[in-house]
This record gives C-alpha cells, sequence and structure tokens, in this order.
C-alpha cells in the first residue's frame, strides 16, 4: 500500500522532471562531446539507480553541467565512445572513497573553490556554444577552449543570420518562462518547437537551413542501452586522472545538492547512501552506454517544487524519460543545434550565482581572488588542473593561517597586570616590561605552528619568571615538544624561571617523557593552575562569590 501511495503523491513531480530531462540530458551529451543518446541513456540508468541505492529523497541524477567541461576534454582526445569507461571508473573511486569514508575529506574543499570551478565549467559550456549559436560549421576542433573560441571569432564572417535568431529567440523565451512562468521549464517549450523547424528546414519547406542533431550525430536511433567498447588497454593515468577528477566533482555536487534540498524540505538525507548510489550509478551508466553522472541541482530543485515527496518521484522521472524516449527520441534527430545551445547557454548562467561571490567577497577578499584564480586555471588549462590548483592554494593559505600561534600573553609588574595581549597585536609585548609573564597556549602546539610560537617567545626579554599555561592545548606532537623544551632551555640559560600550569590528562602524559619536565617538577615549577602559582610568587588572591581563586590585579583595567 505505502508504495501505491508514493506513487500516487509522486507521478506528477516523475512527470514535470522527466519532460525538463530529456532535452537537457540530449543538450548536456552535446555539451560533453557525447552523442544525444548517450545522455538519455545516462539519465534512465544512472537516475534508476542512484533513485534504488541513493540515501537523498530528492536528488535527480543524470548528465550535469557540472562535469561537462572535463568529458569535453576527455573525449576531445580519446573519442566520446572513451566516456562509458570513463564513468565506470569514475564509479568504482566513488565506491572506493565510500568504503574509506573519504567523503568528510572531499567535502572539506572550500566553497570558494566549488564556486570558481563552477564559474569556469560555465564559461567553458557557454563559450562552447559560440559554433552553434553563429550557424558556423566545419570549424577545426582544438585541444583547448581558448583556440577554439578563437577559431570561431576568426571564422565569425560566416555567421547564419537565420541561426543566430533562433538562438537569440530561443534563450529569450526559455529566460520569460523561468521568470514569468517558473512552473513550465523553458527546454520543455523551445525543444518540441525547435524540433519542428528542424523537421520544415531538412526537407525544405523553409528557406533557412538549421544545423540539426541529426546533420552533426546522423540517425539517433530508439533505445536506451548501447554496448559500449571497453578495452582493458585503455586505462591509462589520464584515465585515472580524469576519473579521480570526476569522482570528487561528483560526490561534491551530489552532497551539496542533498543538502539544499534538506535545506529546501527540512528533511535530513542519508550521506552515506548517497555517495553509494552514486557509484552504483555511475558504474550502471557505463555499462549500459551513458557518460559519468552527477545530482543535478535545478532538476532536484524542479523535484521539491514540483511535489516530490520520495524517492520514488526520481525513479518514475527515469522511467517516463525511457519510455519518452523509446517513442519519441527519433524525433529529436531534427532538434537545431542553435536550440541546444540556447539550453545549454541557459543551464550555465543558471550554474553561476552572483549571491555566492558577493557573499565571499564580503567575508573573505583572499577566497574571492582565489575563486577568479580556479576560474582562470580551469578556462587557460582544463577544469581538473584548476580545481586541482585550487584545492592546493586553498590547503597553502589554511596552513599559513594555522601556523600563526594562537595564544595570550598577560603582563604582570610589581605582582599587578600591566597588559594583555593576544596573538594578533603580539608586537605589543616588547613594549610592556614585565617582571612576570603568563603564556597561554590556545588549541595545538605541532609542527606547524611551534616555530611561530618560538617566535612569540623569545619577546619575552625583561621578565625574570615566565608561566607556561597549558590549560586550552590539547594536542602537542613531537616538533611542539622539541620547540617546547628548546625554549625552556633558552629562558633557563638566560637566567629566567620556568613554571609549568595547567596541564591536562592529553599533554601530561606526552610531558612525562621529557627530562626537562621531571627537572622541573622536582624543583616544585609545576602546578595545577596559574592561580597556584601565581600565589607561590606572592601574589594576592581573592575569592570571588562563585567560590573561585581570582586575582585581585585581573579586576583592574588592563591596558591592550
Amino acid at each position: 500500500m505505502q508504495f501505491f501511495s508514493h506513487i500516487k503523491y509522486n507521478w506528477k513531480s516523475g512527470l514535470a522532471v522527466s519532460l525538463v530531462s530529456i532535452p537537457l540530458s540530449v543538450s548536456l551529451s552535446v555539451a560533453a562531446n557525447a552523442s544525444p543518446l548517450m545522455g538519455i541513456i545516462t539519465a534512465v540508468w544512472a537516475g534508476s539507480i542512484a533513485a534504488i541505492f541513493g540515501g537523498s529523497n530528492y536528488n535527480i541524477v543524470g548528465p550535469t553541467g557540472a562535469l561537462s567541461g572535463m568529458l569535453a576534454a576527455f573525449a576531445i582526445n580519446y573519442g566520446y565512445a572513451s566516456l562509458p569507461m570513463l564513468a565506470i571508473v569514475s564509479g568504482i573511486i566513488i565506491i572506493v572513497f565510500f568504503a574509506l569514508r573519504f567523503e568528510k575529506y572531499i567535502v572539506l574543499i572550500p566553497s570558494s573553490v566549488v564556486h570558481g570551478f563552477t564559474l569556469g565549467v560555465a564559461l567553458i559550456i557557454g563559450l562552447n556554444q559560440l559554433n552553434f549559436a553563429l550557424g558556423l560549421k566545419g570549424l577545426p576542433a582544438h585541444k583547448h577552449l581558448l583556440q577554439n573560441v578563437m577559431e570561431s571569432f576568426k571564422h565569425i564572417g560566416q555567421f547564419d543570420a537565420g541561426t543566430i535568431t533562433l538562438f537569440l529567440v530561443a534563450i529569450a523565451v526559455i529566460f520569460y518562462f523561468s521568470k514569468l512562468i517558473p512552473k513550465v521549464p523553458g527546454p520543455i517549450i523551445v525543444a518540441p518547437i525547435g524540433m519542428f523547424l528542424g523537421y520544415l528546414s531538412e526537407n525544405g519547406f523553409i528557406s533557412a537551413h538549421f544545423q540539426t542533431l541529426h546533420t552533426r550525430f546522423g540517425e539517433i536511433g530508439s533505445k536506451i542501452y548501447q554496448m559500449p567498447v571497453f578495452s582493458p588497454h585503455f586505462i591509462d593515468i589520464d584515465l585515472l586522472k580524469t576519473a579521480f577528477a570526476v569522482a570528487v566533482i561528483a560526490i561534491l555536487e551530489t552532497l551539496i545538492s542533498a543538502k539544499i534540498a534538506d535545506n529546501m524540505t527540512n528533511t535530513k538525507s542519508n550521506q552515506r547512501k548517497e555517495m553509494m548510489g552514486l557509484g552504483l550509478a555511475n558504474i550502471a551508466s557505463g555499462i549500459f552506454g551513458g557518460i559519468p553522472a552527477t545530482a543535478a541541482l535545478a532538476r532536484t530543485a524542479l523535484n521539491i517544487k514540483s511535489g516530490a515527496n520520495h524517492k520514488t518521484s526520481a525513479a518514475i522521472t527515469c522511467v517516463l524519460i525511457g519510455v519518452v524516449s523509446l517513442i519519441f527520441l527519433p524525433y529529436f534527430k531534427y532538434l537545431p543545434l542553435a536550440v541546444v545551445a540556447s539550453i545549454l547557454v541557459s543551464v550555465a548562467i543558471q550554474m553561476v550565482s552572483a549571491e555566492h561571490f558577493m557573499h565571499i567577497y564580503k567575508h573573505d577578499k583572499k577566497a574571492f581572488a582565489l575563486s577568479f584564480v580556479v576560474t582562470g586555471v580551469t578556462l587557460v588549462e582544463d577544469p581538473i588542473f584548476g580545481i586541482m590548483i585550487g584545492a592546493i592554494i586553498a590547503l597553502l593559505i589554511f596552513v599559513n593561517h594555522f601556523s600563526r600561534a594562537q595564544t595570550e600573553i598577560n603582563i604582570h609588574r610589581g605582582r599587578k597586570m600591566v597588559a594583555r595581549v593576544q596573538t594578533i597585536k603580539f608586537n605589543e609585548v616588547e613594549k610592556h616590561a614585565g617582571d612576570v609573564v603568563v603564556y597561554r597556549f590556545a588549541g595545538q602546539l605541532n609542527y606547524i605552528n611551534s616555530q611561530s610560537h618560538i617566535e612569540n617567545l623569545s619577546k619575552i626579554n625583561g621578565a625574570h619568571t615566565v608561566i607556561i599555561n597549558f590549560r586550552n592545548l590539547f594536542h602537542i606532537d613531537l616538533d611542539g615538544l622539541d620547540a617546547l623544551g628548546e625554549v625552556i632551555n633558552t629562558f633557563k640559560a638566560q637566567g629566567k624561571k620556568v613554571i609549568l600550569t595547567s596541564a591536562g590528562p592529553f599533554i601530561i602524559p606526552i610531558l612525562t617523557k621529557t627530562g626537562w619536565y621531571d627537572d622541573l617538577k622536582e624543583q616544585n615549577l609545576v602546578f595545577n593552575s596559574t592561580t597556584e602559582a601565581l600565589e607561590t610568587l606572592g601574589f594576592e588572591i581573592n575569592e570571588d562569590a562563585s567560590g573561585d581563586k581570582t586575582l585581585e590585579t585581573y579586576r583592574t583595567a588592563c591596558v591592550m
């Protein structure tokens, strides 16, 4: 009964998404330099397997713009017949990531890199439509996007006015419906009208001559399966490199889409199951002759807005795509390439959100600049290199930030605190001479930030006693331990007294492995709290209303 209930409440959303998915799948497959049929196969089989085994009730999996740039570059070098093998290898990598629980690391790629990559891919999709939109044909294809763009501009004088008009009208209709009648997606309108015009053009009923899917790819056929060509000798480093990048982007897009769907519906998807479903979906897509797939944000949002409440909607979508394609797919051969270009340009525009970039610019100028670095590399080199460079730069920025020692210093003179200085104002330590200084670690002391701590501690010159507080230190590695020993030995050589306080249960076992800790403990220079240490040095202690011991001097104003 529950099964029929799901069908009852989800068949309308499934129908709506299927009608949009057919022209989009064909168009996105063309954008990936694959055949139109491969897009339909991907939508049917990848979408079905993801719906059955995935963990989201709303994600629609199929061909997407996010992968088109990488797939197009790969297809140029190896031919579109190589894409099913790429889908299978990508799916296997996703399954390996799932087994090793690597998704928690993949999703750590910062949003600035993801948005920069998305902008780059959107530009690739849009610029790749120049020939279709202008009616240019017979131009040589180059490996890099910018070379193809230059080739198009060199032959721009050969444009076809009818094709340009059709492109502009089609894209205007798409955006008209998206703004004024959002419940009726533009591709549903322009695709059948375009096929009718393409039929009239090919059969000489009108004077305009439009390039169509038929003139470019020949007969499309009425099937949802085609035997892929597999060769064990094809698996090489380029395939593995591209498959790895496809897997990472597919996981990111799918988990992001699931998260957005959760926010829209106040539900919670199962990320682990969604990742497993994605891996199996890509393997199935390749076996049946399709291309790599991931969750499609726009189709997922349409699925929700159309009333879906269960993954049955995605399954119905795939069944209907299959049924409609078996009956009507041969007629898609008349779809003009200008209409395909209009659909793809609209997809590219919708991939980019100005709000996201404004949000990044407002909060982090470096991240904003990194976004455009990723975009530039994606355009000039390729999408794989773009996201790799972005991830590496983001990691270096993070490490650079993390390498700055997080700490606070309290400077005392004449048993009164005269300054409390934090990391961002550490140069002020040298301005405030003190005889007793409390140095408080925060977070971790490790190989990344140990040198920064050494530099900070070296600025303590006038004090006769240095209290090192471990209360907020939660981890210390071997390099951090060696750095700490170096500082303590330097202070002792300078005649300074070093006191250790507030070491917790995670830190004490590590400190006990050093000789200098035992020496300080034998000299009674290790305390449970800084308050006890200061009391031993003759500081006046009061008890506040809660019973906690505090320094009277802490109640005085501090020089910042």
